[in-house]
């Protein structure tokens, strides 16, 4: 039992006894286990009870951790393991960078698929397609660059070499880099503006000055409408934030006023009953309620009438079918009447000298 111990204490390998490589192995073998044990058992029985919850982040987070490569287990069973031998100090340098090296990766990962999932969800709240929105990706794409630029940062920070040379560099490169990409740069940051304010989504009805149709695609640079005679209008995002912006899929109903005229010589009785006629007719229409009805002025060759009414819809078909309706309405009880709708007219008195 003497020549057993004093084997293990007394024979030394690599400055090292025996009893330090069998602890050191032991250690290794059993943090192995221990992770093996938590990777088969403990995370699936968590993810388990995640399932039953009603949120999906926790989902998510365990997802996250599924997705460590056994690498990483691997190392740092290893690395501890390491700890309790006496190694050369190339090696034990190595062993640091490699182990700041899988952290900060890992680290990174995590937090770039958190954020890309915390924007997935963002957008399906807003009842968008992430994967059809062009904005969604260019969101991801520079979080993630951002997110691996300070990452390889940190790392070499963390490594002992200095990076103040390298982000100054960095900061006149991008400076430049900037300036020369102003007007792309311009319209990518409107469509991050686009993307998160809203002033529209695909399928809404605009009016943008002149223009105005459905928007079929909200582009890095551009966003592409359909104008009502077919053609395709390409509008640059950043033009898009800082003009006004008519967005008829927000209104939730229409608000119309139409004129009518009636011939001078129609009698003050019929005149009377041209209002009630007007709210008559609107109430029998589906949608529709009354404003107002009103003898407005005295026209060059009529008797003018304004009507102002709503209609529960933002869809322009919806308006003109209740507005044609309308129209036939009013000519079918004005003939009942005997009002005659006035036309332009001009009368012309002549006179006879004595």
């Amino acid at each position: 039992m003497d020549l057993l111990e004093r084997y293990f204490n007394g024979t030394i390998f690599w400055g090292n006894t025996v009893q330090n490589y069998v602890i050191a192995l032991g250690i290794l073998i059993g943090l192995l286990i221990v992770f093996k044990v938590f990777e088969t058992i403990i995370l699936a029985k968590i993810r388990h009870w995640a399932h039953k919850s009603k949120t999906n982040m926790d989902d998510e987070l365990i997802k996250m951790i599924e997705n460590i490569p056994g690498i990483f287990y691997g190392y740092i069973a290893l690395y501890i393991a390491l700890q309790y031998l006496v190694v050369l100090p190339i090696i034990t340098k190595i062993a640091n960078a490699l182990l700041i090296i899988l952290i900060f990766y890992w680290a990174t990962q995590a937090a770039s698929n958190l954020i890309e999932y915390l924007l997935h969800r963002a957008a399906l709240k807003k009842g968008q397609t992430p994967e059809k929105t062009s904005s969604y990706f260019a969101i991801t794409l520079v979080i993630k660059i951002v997110l691996w630029s300070v990452g390889i940062l940190l790392i070499l920070s963390n490594l002992g070499i200095d990076i103040t040379a390298l982000v100054a560099s960095l900061g006149i490169g991008g400076i430049a880099i900037a300036l020369a990409l102003q007007n792309i740069l311009s319209d990518l940051f409107s469509s991050f503006s686009i993307y998160f304010d809203k002033p529209f989504e695909i399928g809404d009805y605009v009016v943008v000055g002149t223009h105005s149709g459905t928007v079929k695609k909200i582009g890095l640079k551009t966003t592409r409408i359909q104008a009502l005679q077919g053609e395709e209008i390409v509008i640059s995002n950043h033009e898009l934030t800082s003009t006004r912006i008519q967005n008829f899929k927000k209104m939730k109903k229409r608000r119309i006023v139409f004129d009518f005229g009636v011939v001078y010589g129609t009698t003050p009785a019929k005149l009377k009953k041209i209002p009630k006629i007007i709210k008559t007719i609107v109430k029998e229409i589906t949608k529709c309620t009354i404003d107002r009805v009103h003898f407005k002025e005295f026209g060059d060759f009529s008797l003018n009438f304004e009507v102002v009414y709503f209609i529960d819809s933002r869809e322009y078909t919806d308006y003109m079918d209740a507005q044609q309706k309308m129209n036939l309405a009013i000519i079918k009880e004005f003939e009942k009447e005997g009002i005659e709708m006035a036309f332009p007219t001009q009368t012309i008195y002549m006179g006879k000298e004595s």
